[in-house]
């Protein structure tokens, strides 16, 4: 074959190039009704507004912001899924490396003895040989070998960039609630001590009676054991509100030790009283990050098959090298014996094809699964957020009964007082109107951090609103 036709069958064989094998991933729809309004809507005060991207700002807290900004760049979690995101970078490029013509120098020394029979007579037979080239070789991606495996990278590094928005999703979530927990932990201490401190007026003026022969023993006793029992609960609100600060502190990257004391003084609980803005179904899922990686898996699994599937047929390689040979090193670089030499290589597994096959089913398996995996996905992201609307509307409507019933709870005491006061009733019925009220104003703090961790609960269930924007900042 002369130059010109070996160039002329290149040239025709890279016309061919492009023809790839394998399915062509086309995006999979959702149902239909995953991308109507929810149905959990009803009673929780939500609008049908599009979730802001920075959906804690609704707290209108700079301290919170300051926290999650901390969050963000220092958590660990977030930084080994930038680390993850930057090793799919580097297998995106080794992918597309292949596209490129492969090279390769070569130069060796070797020292040699012939046999006399080699030789020429007087000739010396022991003598040193150098020798140095440079190769080229470039794959004609004829069957979309090549380009199958830059589509899977590809759709591998967008998998890993969604993974990474839903890391930063569960981050700032928790970080909110770590804050919050904290707050409401603050709140319920004062609710606690306030009740403490109420029932150590009960408990004096119940003794004064009793040493002035108007009270029994029993009841100095029932207010001073119900008093206790009060008393014993603040320790554990307290041990509740220091882990609430230690976890703060983990997940903005600190030491226990290194978070600032601004950010446990806040004793109000955390709560959006606005409607909060939640969209639809379809606005779900397309920012749930986790739905998209998903998608992307599916995609990688899909170009995968085209990857095997490009096993099936031959693979052509056009290969150039030159070099040249001496017996001294100088020789090889001042116009000592060139060698060159123009190729192709066809490499083909034919006719025991079996275990080509063999990876094909494997990768069409690994496509179903993650087919089946986004479906899973989608619909797990449609019941967590059905759940955690459902849970808000009966969180509040817990709290709305329970704010009833301690102010029903602080109206009777405040008549049992009177009553007292005047001598129609003794201490006794007025001790069990503090112990409940007691207990109302308890429940209520406590309900009143269940409906901050719930809110919260469905902010994250939406996905947190996190953009591809703020991904691409952060990663």
């Amino acid at each position: 074959m002369t130059f010109r036709s070996f160039t002329l069958a290149s040239l025709s064989a890279l016309a061919l190039a492009g023809c790839a094998v394998g399915p062509d991933y086309v995006a999979n729809s959702p149902h239909p009704a995953a991308s109507g309004p929810f149905i959990s809507t009803g009673a929780p005060p939500v609008s049908a507004s599009p979730l802001p991207a920075d959906w804690w700002r609704l707290y209108d807290d700079p301290v919170l912001d300051g926290l999650i900004a901390d969050a963000l760049s220092a958590n660990t979690d977030v930084r080994q899924a930038a680390a993850r995101i930057e090793r799919a970078r580097a297998g995106l490029r080794g992918a597309r490396a292949d596209r490129l013509p492969q090279t390769s120098i070569e130069a060796g020394g070797s020292y040699s003895r012939l046999s006399e029979s080699q030789v020429s007579p007087g000739a010396d037979r022991q003598s040193w040989g150098y020798d140095a080239g440079f190769e080229v070789g470039y794959e004609l991606d004829l069957f979309g070998r090549v380009g199958r495996s830059v589509e899977a990278a590809r759709a591998d590094l967008a998998a890993s960039q969604a993974d990474a928005d839903a890391v930063r999703v569960i981050v700032v979530a928790d970080t909110t609630r770590a804050y919050a927990d904290a707050a409401s932990g603050a709140a319920r201490l004062e609710v606690a001590r306030d009740i403490v401190r109420l029932l150590d007026q009960s408990l004096a003026l119940a003794t004064r009676r009793h040493d002035a022969g108007l009270e029994t023993g029993l009841a100095v006793a029932q207010i001073a054991t119900l008093r206790e029992q009060r008393a014993a609960e603040i320790p554990a609100i307290e041990a509740e509100r220091q882990a609430a600060l230690f976890r703060l502190a983990t997940l903005t990257g600190r030491a226990p030790a290194e978070l600032p004391a601004i950010a446990g003084e806040r004793s109000i609980g955390l709560e959006i009283h606005d409607p909060i803005p939640i969209g639809d179904g379809a606005a779900l899922l397309a920012r749930r990050p986790d739905i998209r990686a998903a998608e992307r898996r599916l995609a990688a699994d899909t170009a995968r098959i085209g990857v095997a599937t490009a096993d099936l047929y031959p693979r052509i390689t056009l290969g150039a090298g030159i070099g040249s040979v001496g017996p001294d090193i100088g020789d090889l670089f001042t116009g000592g014996p060139l060698n060159w030499v123009l190729g192709s290589l066809l490499s083909w597994g034919f006719p025991n094809q079996e275990p080509a096959r063999a990876r094909i089913a494997a990768a069409e398996a690994d496509t179903q699964g993650s087919l089946a995996a986004f479906d899973g996905t989608v619909l797990q992201a449609l019941e967590e957020t059905e759940t955690a609307l459902s849970n808000y509307a009966r969180a509040l409507e817990r709290r709305a009964a329970l704010q009833s019933a301690s102010q029903q709870a602080e109206r009777t005491v405040r008549i049992i007082s009177a009553q007292q006061r005047e001598g129609t009733i003794n201490s006794l019925a007025r001790l069990d109107a503090e112990r409940t009220l007691a207990e109302a104003r308890a429940q209520l703090a406590s309900q009143d951090a269940l409906v901050s961790r719930t809110q919260i609960d469905l902010f994250r269930a939406l996905g947190g609103g996190w953009s591809s924007d703020q991904a691409a900042d952060h990663s």
